[in-house]
């Protein structure tokens, strides 16, 4: 029979499932998914942002004297690669907060959750030479 990756391959393995350390541990694996997709948008505010910004503050001068939706687009259009910038950095805020809010309102899908029972289960057996173990498996 052949088994998927996301089977667990002992019944040791499965009685781990319902310890609730371990249940402590996957929420803390999760929250550290958390703060580092939001560490990954902050550095891009504060790296890609502030270029491409800077690459529109002549459009921006001119927005702000007489503001038009057309004077908007056509100064993005002018300027591709400052337009790409924001774009990224406005599509992965975005992408997170819709992230973080889908696990807060439904919680984490049972995809999700497993993923991260798999990771902790890695984590715990390679032990402290995992660079998580320490944020994890901590007592």
């Amino acid at each position: 029979m052949h088994q998927s990756p996301d089977d667990f391959s002992t019944t040791r393995e499965l009685e781990v499932l319902a310890d609730p350390t371990f249940r402590q541990q996957v929420q803390r694996l999760h929250e550290l998914t958390v703060y580092g997709r939001w560490a990954i948008v902050l550095l891009l505010w504060l790296t890609l942002g502030p270029f491409s910004l800077w690459a529109l503050r002549h459009e921006m001068g001119l927005w702000h004297e007489s503001f038009t939706w057309v004077a908007v687009r056509y100064g993005l259009a002018d300027h591709y690669g400052a337009t790409l910038g924001l774009a990224f950095c406005v599509g992965m805020t975005v992408a997170t907060l819709i992230w973080q809010s889908r696990n807060i309102i439904w919680g984490l899908p049972k995809r999700d959750r497993r993923c991260l029972e798999n990771q902790v289960l890695q984590i715990r057996r390679q032990g402290q030479s995992h660079p998580l173990w320490r944020w994890v498996c901590r007592l």
